[in-house]
């Protein structure tokens, strides 16, 4: 193996461990966006037609990153990601056990805080 591919494959695992941030998760959603469009051979103006989002939101979606999460909503729509952008937030997610404990407590309740009773 050459000392090229080696430090390559270094980076790609290094780069899964890296600690994100906001825009570099808007950066890398915006490109897969992008990606998934130009995949299916749909223009920004037929995504902005069949999404109801203006053209110049779409550009700069690709460019820049943030838009309005309802105008995310409607492009994951247009290109088939409805479910994707559904099932957000759907599986609870947990680092501790205590933290599953403490979710498999509140898996009914309504409200994230104790209710006080009236005095």
């Amino acid at each position: 193996m050459d000392i090229v591919s080696d430090s390559d494959n270094i980076l790609s695992i290094l780069d899964n461990f890296t600690l994100d941030n906001p825009d570099d998760i808007i950066m890398h959603v915006a490109e897969n966006f992008r990606k998934r469009r130009v995949e299916k051979n749909i223009t920004r103006q037929r995504i902005a037609e069949l999404s109801g989002v203006p053209l110049s939101t779409v550009a700069r979606f690709e460019q820049k990153g943030p838009i309005a999460f309802e105008s995310l909503i409607k492009l994951a729509m247009a290109l088939g990601y409805t479910s994707e952008i559904k099932d957000l937030f759907s599986a609870p997610k947990f680092d501790t056990m205590e933290e599953l404990d403490l979710i498999r407590q509140k898996s009914n309740d309504k409200r994230a805080y104790i209710k006080r009773n009236k005095v």
